[in-house]
């Protein structure tokens, strides 16, 4: 067996373990030889129309994914924080039942760039009650909120899975999922987007778009992917496990993971 003498060992054990170290960071470098970075997804829940009760809980629930799921979840409302130097940190921009119009022009031209430039969209719910004005995004988001059902607004309905080959949709059990929410009819439906979630109107009262009644979808757009799902209405809903997993699952979509 080897004696060091003190001095010797104090060197000893200050190699060891900067070359741990290093062997630690040489492990976490990607092929490029760079140590990747935390991919960041800005959530935005500015609201100059009604505001969801919901907002704080959904802000939360994918701050609480992000920390299980490796991604950073930074939230704002300060419209200002869009700008081409800033998005640019984002893999995704989460845009959580925002209402009405949240940016101004210069900020909708640093978000058109991001997107043009590869990034992605999420909308949540009110994300289709947003930038009335502004037909890109009515595009980017794939359709406008123009009511819901009243007396009470929230509901159970049947949901037709349409597609369950998506990441969002592949925990769904069964063709049909039923639940409660707040279900929004809209209106200039984009035609490109792709379907996943359809509402059946005749299981409960409100409807007005028909037999096509989107209310999950995604499509990649203008450069970038975009998905939307009209639940989470209710602050219940970002507890219920599969309306989770569906939104973890458009997450998944958005950054590239799926």
């Amino acid at each position: 067996m080897i004696s060091l003498k003190p001095t010797c060992k104090v060197f000893f054990i200050l190699f060891l373990n900067c070359f741990l170290f290093c062997t630690a960071q040489d492990s976490e470098k990607d092929n490029t030889g760079k140590v990747p970075q935390e991919e960041q997804v800005l959530v935005f829940t500015k609201t100059n129309g009604y505001r969801h009760k919901s907002i704080e809980t959904g802000v939360e629930l994918i701050k609480k994914l992000g920390n299980e799921n490796n991604f950073k979840v930074v939230h704002t409302e300060d419209s200002l924080q869009f700008n081409t130097s800033n998005l640019s940190k984002y893999k995704v921009v989460l845009f959580l039942s925002t209402t009405m119009d949240v940016l101004g022009d210069e900020q909708q031209q640093a978000f058109k760039k991001y997107i043009q430039n590869g990034g992605s969209f999420m909308g949540i719910h009110a994300a289709s009650d947003t930038e009335y004005g502004w037909p890109w995004y009515g595009k980017l988001v794939g359709a406008y909120f123009v009511s819901h059902p009243n007396n009470p607004n929230v509901r159970k309905a049947t949901i037709q899975i349409l597609d369950k080959s998506h990441v969002s949709t592949q925990m769904l059990p069964g063709k049909t999922w039923k639940r409660n929410d707040e279900w929004y009819n809209f209106k200039d439906i984009n035609p490109d987007i792709h379907v996943l979630l359809n509402l059946d109107e005749n299981s409960y009262d409100g409807g007005e778009n028909g037999e096509h009644h989107p209310i999950a979808w995604y499509h990649e757009f203008d450069g970038g992917r975009a998905f939307y799902t009209g639940g989470g209405h209710t602050i219940e809903s970002y507890s219920e496990p599969l309306f989770v997993a569906h939104v973890l699952g458009g997450l998944t979509y958005c950054l590239g993971r799926d």
